[in-house]
C-alpha cells in the first residue's frame, strides 16, 4: 500500500503540477505555503508573515482581502453568479465596460468598445485575431505581425508567436505563426542611452515596414516596459514611432497592457508616458483589484465598425470564452476601479514609485547589484551571477527576512501593492538589502 503523504507540501508534491516550476527541485526550495493574506501581508501555515514584494504575480492593486472589493463580489453573488456574456448581457459586464472607457487613454482617437477576455493571454489572442480579421474585413488581408525582441504576451500560442524569449518561447517554435522581429529597445549597450537605443530600434522597424508593411496587419508591444524580460524600461520616443509607423502602413497598434496598466507605472497606462494611444488596448492583471481572473480589449470605433454588417456577411468577430464578463469578477473590477479614483491611487502609486527608487540607491551601489531598473513601481534589480540561480537565492533570503520576491533569472522583481505605506516600503527595500549581503 502507497502511504499517504502528510504535509501540506508532500500532498502538493503527490498531486500538483506547478507553472513555470520546475519539479525536480520543488521541495529543495522550501516553497511557501501561503495560509491567508491581509492587505500587502501574506501568512504561512505557522503564522509568519511576509510583505508581498511582487504583488502576487503583479495582479494586486491595493492589498489583499481589499473589504469594498471583497463585498462588491459578495453582493454580486447574491443576485447573479454567472450567466453567458454571448448574446446577452448583465449589468456588472456593461457598468465595466464603462468604467473602463471613462479612463481609456486620450489622444488623436479614441477607445469606444470593450470585449472582454479571461486572463491576459486570451485577451492578447483576442487582440490578434481582431486585428487580422480586421485586415480581411478591411479588404487588406494581412497575415503578419510584427514583435519586438524580449517580449512577453502570454502562454497561448498565438501570444508566444509575438513573444521573443527564447526560455519560454523556443520550443514552441515549429508551432507559431509567422511574425516579423524589431529589436528590444530595452536592450541597450554599455553607456548606451535609451534614447540611442529606441533610436536604434526605430530604424530597424522602418526597415522591417519598408518591405513587408504591406503584409502587416498590427504592431505588438508592451509599452514602455518589457515585464518579463526583467523589467526592460525604455525611451517613450519608441512607442510614438511605433505609432506613426503603423498609421504610415495602414497596420493597426496592440498595446499589451496587462502588466503596465492600471497604474503600475504612475500612470493609468503605461501608453501615457508616450502620449499615444494604440487601436486596440488590452488589459488585465490588475484590473479586478488582483482577486479575479478578467481581462479585457478596449478598441477604437474604426476596428469595431469593420465587423459589423448583415449575418450572412459572415463579419461577427467569433471569439469568446465560457466565463467571459463573469458577473462576480465585473462587480470585483468596478470596485476596484472606483476605489482607485476614490483614493486617487495613480497618483499614490506615482510617488510610491518615486519613493522606491531613492531608497533603492544604495541597493544599486552594491557590489552584487549591476542594475536598478524602474518604472513607476515595476522595478527590476539585475544581481551579479555567483553560480546557478544567483536571483532565486537572493529571493529566497528575502524571505528569511519577511519579503516575498520572484525572479526572472538573475534578476529581482520588485512590484508592490500600489497602496503601499512608506513604512512598508521600506521594509521591503531593507530586506532585499539585507539579503543581498547575505547572498554577497
Amino acid at each position: 500500500m502507497i502511504k499517504a503523504p502528510t504535509s501540506w507540501l508532500q500532498r502538493d508534491a503527490a498531486a500538483v503540477w506547478h507553472p513555470f516550476t520546475q519539479h525536480g527541485q520543488w521541495l529543495d526550495d522550501e516553497p511557501l505555503v501561503v495560509d491567508r493574506a491581509e492587505g500587502p501581508w501574506i501568512y504561512d501555515l505557522d503564522g509568519n508573515r511576509y510583505l508581498d514584494g511582487v504583488s502576487s504575480l503583479w495582479v494586486t492593486t491595493f492589498g489583499h482581502r481589499t473589504p469594498e472589493i471583497n463585498r462588491a463580489i459578495t453582493d454580486q453573488l447574491a443576485e447573479l453568479d454567472h450567466f453567458t456574456f454571448l448574446g446577452a448581457t448583465h449589468r456588472p459586464g456593461i457598468e465595466l465596460a464603462e468604467e473602463l472607457l471613462r479612463r481609456a487613454p486620450e489622444g488623436d482617437r479614441r477607445l469606444s468598445k470593450v470585449f472582454f477576455a479571461g486572463d491576459g493571454s486570451s485577451a492578447v489572442e483576442a487582440a490578434m485575431k481582431m486585428a487580422y480579421q480586421y485586415s480581411v474585413q478591411t479588404g487588406r488581408a494581412r497575415q503578419k505581425f510584427v514583435r519586438l525582441d524580449q517580449a512577453y504576451h502570454g502562454d497561448t500560442l498565438g501570444a508566444v508567436s509575438v513573444g521573443g524569449i527564447d526560455l519560454f518561447h523556443a520550443t514552441y517554435q515549429p508551432l507559431l505563426l509567422e511574425t516579423l522581429e524589431v529589436g528590444s529597445p530595452g536592450v541597450r549597450r554599455p553607456g548606451q542611452s535609451a534614447g540611442d537605443r529606441a533610436t536604434e530600434c526605430v530604424g530597424e522597424l522602418d526597415a522591417v515596414m519598408a518591405e513587408h508593411g504591406g503584409e502587416v496587419c498590427a504592431i505588438v508591444v508592451e509599452p514602455m516596459v518589457q515585464g518579463a524580460a526583467g523589467m526592460l524600461t525604455y525611451d517613450p520616443l519608441f512607442l510614438r514611432a511605433a505609432r506613426r509607423v503603423a498609421d504610415r502602413y495602414g497596420a493597426l497598434l496592440i498595446g499589451d497592457e496587462v502588466a503596465t496598466g492600471i497604474g503600475r507605472t504612475g500612470r493609468m497606462w503605461a501608453v501615457e508616458h508616450a502620449d499615444v494611444v494604440p487601436d486596440i488596448l488590452v488589459c488585465g492583471k490588475g484590473l479586478t483589484g488582483g482577486c479575479l481572473p478578467l481581462s479585457a480589449a478596449m478598441v477604437t470605433d474604426e476596428v469595431y465598425q469593420a465587423f459589423l454588417g448583415a449575418p450572412s456577411q459572415s463579419r461577427t468577430f467569433f471569439h469568446g470564452h465560457t466565463y467571459t464578463a463573469n458577473p462576480p469578477a465585473a462587480a470585483a473590477a468596478v470596485a476596484n476601479l472606483r476605489l482607485m479614483t476614490e483614493h486617487d491611487l495613480v497618483d499614490r502609486a506615482a510617488r510610491l514609485g518615486d519613493r522606491l527608487g531613492e531608497l533603492l540607491k544604495p541597493v544599486a551601489d552594491h557590489d552584487g547589484v549591476t542594475e536598478v531598473r524602474r518604472l513607476g513601481t515595476m522595478t527590476g534589480i539585475d544581481v551579479r551571477p555567483m553560480g546557478e540561480r544567483t536571483g532565486a537565492r537572493v529571493c529566497r533570503a528575502a524571505l528569511r527576512h519577511g519579503v516575498w520576491i520572484r525572479p526572472l533569472g538573475d534578476t529581482v522583481i520588485l512590484m508592490p501593492p500600489l497602496a503601499l505605506s512608506d513604512v512598508e516600503v521600506e521594509f521591503l527595500v531593507e530586506a532585499v538589502a539585507a539579503a543581498l549581503e547575505e547572498v554577497y
